[in-house]
C-alpha cells in the first residue's frame, strides 16, 4: 500500500507591475510579469523532500555519473527523482527492503501499476524509463542483477495530434496586433514558434547583441537562429520571411528598452530584463486565452512538421 502523502509525487509543475519609468512603447496590457522574467524565485519542491533513506546514496552516485556524461540538468533531475520516489514511497513504506539488490521485478511492476492508476500512461512510461536507466547503471557499476532486465515498458496509446487550424492561427495573430512593445514582442515570439517549432527552452535562450554579432544567435539577413537544444547540442534553424519581419519590428522597439543592453533577446515589459522560459509559456497561454485558442509552446512543434503549412501572402500587422 502506497501512502497518500506521496500521491502527488515529485512531478514538475508549470508555474504562471507597474513600470517605474512609463514609456509609451511599453504596453500596460500585461499587468504582472514579475514571475515571467529572470528574477529570484522560491525553490520548488524536489528530491530533497523525498526521504529515500539507505537507498539515497546510490542515487547520489548515479547523479554524479549523469553529470560526468554531461547530461542536461532536466534529464538528471528526471532520472534521479524516479528512483528516489520509488524508494521513498514504495520500498520504505510498503516493504522491508533496505538495499537495491533486494528489489525484484514484482516491486517494479507494482509501482508502475500504481502510477498507471493515478497518472497518464505517458508519465508512467517516463518513470519506468528513468528507473530502467538507474537499474541499468547500478547493474553495470555494482554487478548486481537488474530487476528490470526482462520487463517491458507500459504501452502508450496514440493520441490525436492537436494541429492548429488556419482560423486558430489567424486569431492568435490578431491577439498581438498593434505597435506596443508587448504586442510586437509577442507577435515575434509566436512567429518564431510557428516557423521553427523549437523548444521553449531553446527560444528562451536566444541571445542578441547588436554591437557584437559573435555574441548573437540571431542573423536576420540569412533568416537563421542558433539555438542550444537538449543535452547541450547546438543547431541552426531557419525562419520564414514573415517571422523575420516580425522579429525585425520587435528589435526596433527593443532598442529603446531600458534593458536593451541585456543579452537575452526577449525582454519583459515595464523595464524588466529577459523573459524566462516560464514567462514565455505564460505569455503564449495568455495570448491564447485572449484569442479563444487552446495553445501552449509544444503545440507548435507539430505545426512545424507539416509540409507547406506556411500560408502564402500572410501579412505583418
Amino acid at each position: 500500500m502506497i501512502p497518500k502523502m506521496y500521491a502527488s509525487g515529485p512531478r514538475p509543475v508549470a508555474p504562471v507591475c507597474k513600470s517605474r519609468n512609463p514609456d509609451s512603447m511599453i504596453s500596460r496590457e500585461l499587468p504582472d510579469e514579475r514571475e515571467t522574467t529572470a528574477v529570484p524565485k522560491r525553490r520548488r519542491r524536489g528530491p530533497r523532500q523525498l526521504d529515500a533513506g539507505p537507498f539515497a546514496a546510490d542515487v547520489a552516485s548515479f547523479r554524479l555519473h549523469l553529470a560526468a556524461e554531461n547530461k542536461a540538468a532536466g534529464t538528471i533531475r528526471i532520472y534521479t527523482e524516479a528512483p528516489l520516489w520509488f524508494a521513498a514511497a514504495y520500498l520504505l513504506r510498503g516493504t522491508e527492503k533496505t538495499r537495491w539488490e533486494q528489489v525484484d521485478a514484482q516491486d517494479v511492476q507494482r509501482w508502475v501499476g500504481w502510477l498507471l492508476g493515478r497518472y497518464s500512461e505517458a508519465y508512467a512510461r517516463q518513470q519506468y524509463r528513468s528507473l530502467r536507466q538507474f537499474f541499468g547503471w547500478l547493474a553495470s557499476e555494482d554487478e548486481i542483477a537488474d530487476p528490470m532486465a526482462r520487463l517491458r515498458a507500459p504501452a502508450v496509446r496514440d493520441k490525436p495530434v492537436p494541429f492548429f487550424t488556419s482560423v486558430e492561427l489567424s486569431k492568435l495573430e490578431k491577439s498581438c496586433r498593434g505597435s506596443t512593445f508587448a504586442q510586437r514582442r509577442d507577435a515575434a515570439i509566436l512567429s518564431v514558434f510557428r516557423a521553427t517549432g523549437i523548444r521553449l527552452a531553446e527560444l528562451a535562450g536566444i541571445r542578441y547583441d547588436p554591437g557584437n554579432p559573435d555574441r548573437s544567435d540571431l542573423d536576420l539577413d540569412r533568416r537563421e537562429i542558433h539555438v542550444r537544444g537538449k543535452g547541450g547540442k547546438d543547431r541552426t534553424v531557419r525562419i520564414d520571411h514573415e517571422a523575420a519581419r516580425r522579429v525585425d519590428r520587435y528589435l526596433r522597439v527593443r532598442a529603446g528598452h531600458e534593458q536593451a543592453h541585456r543579452l537575452g533577446l526577449w525582454l519583459g515589459t515595464g523595464g524588466r530584463g529577459p523573459l524566462t522560459g516560464n514567462g514565455i509559456y505564460q505569455m503564449v497561454k495568455r495570448r491564447g486565452d485572449q484569442a479563444g485558442v487552446r495553445v501552449y509552446p509544444h503545440r507548435f512543434r507539430h505545426l512545424s512538421a507539416i509540409p507547406g503549412w506556411i500560408a502564402a501572402g500572410r501579412r505583418a500587422t
